[in-house]
């Protein structure tokens, strides 16, 4: 899929059906994840089929986050940079997204809500686009108007994204790391019954952990 131009207004009415045609899928099936793969030069090779059951598992191939991950140098859709190691101590929820998966758009939502559930309390929520920050710029930065995030939206370098994945290319993706940095679960796909309160059960276990 191309690319919009910098200015093009992202609500077009190709988006606006298309939106619907994922909400009516997503109604009728309850099953909903993208093939993380697009036509960007920072897409993630795959082998995960496009539209598999949304699942969550503790088991993510890594235990904790690796330090090139924690350290790795992640662009802000605001024009700052910032690092995970940084929010060391904290709770944090990773996301994995794109703006042209419709899944990740109606997951957004949840997101949103989660975060103003859990700010309070210390939890830090990270949505890492792995889209090329260049070309999708400014339709990243109309996604969190049109959906008024309030947590840090970026983009995840190639290689974070690609050790972040373990292989298992789905978007969207989430990772709820505890205090220590262990990776508590790991959520690939999603149901809008079923994930966000695995999200917020998974959030609380990490929380109640003990350093």
């Amino acid at each position: 899929m191309n690319q919009q131009p910098v200015g093009t207004k992202f609500w077009t009415p190709l988006r606006l059906v298309s939106s619907l045609i994922v909400l009516t899928l997503v109604a009728l099936f309850g099953l909903s994840s993208c093939n993380s793969t697009n036509e960007t030069s920072n897409s993630i090779p795959t082998s995960t089929p496009p539209g598999t059951a949304p699942r969550a598992t503790v088991n993510s191939g890594l235990s904790s986050l690796p330090p090139s991950v924690l350290q790795a140098e992640l662009q802000i859709s605001d024009g700052s940079q910032i690092k995970l190691a940084n929010y060391s101590g904290k709770v944090l929820l990773v996301n994995l997204w794109a703006t042209w998966c419709g899944p990740c758009r109606i997951e957004t939502p949840e997101l949103v809500r989660l975060h103003k559930e859990f700010q309070a309390r210390g939890v830090e929520m990270f949505g890492l686009s792995t889209e090329d920050p260049e070309a999708s710029a400014e339709t990243v930065r109309e996604f969190v108007r049109a959906y008024k995030v309030d947590y840090h939206i970026g983009w995840a370098p190639r290689d974070v994204a690609g050790t972040l994945m373990q292989g298992r290319g789905s978007i969207p993706q989430s990772f709820i790391i505890s205090r220590e940095g262990r990776i508590v679960r790991r959520f690939i796909g999603f149901n809008p019954q079923i994930t966000p309160p695995q999200i917020r059960q998974a959030l609380e276990d990490a929380l109640a952990e003990k350093g």
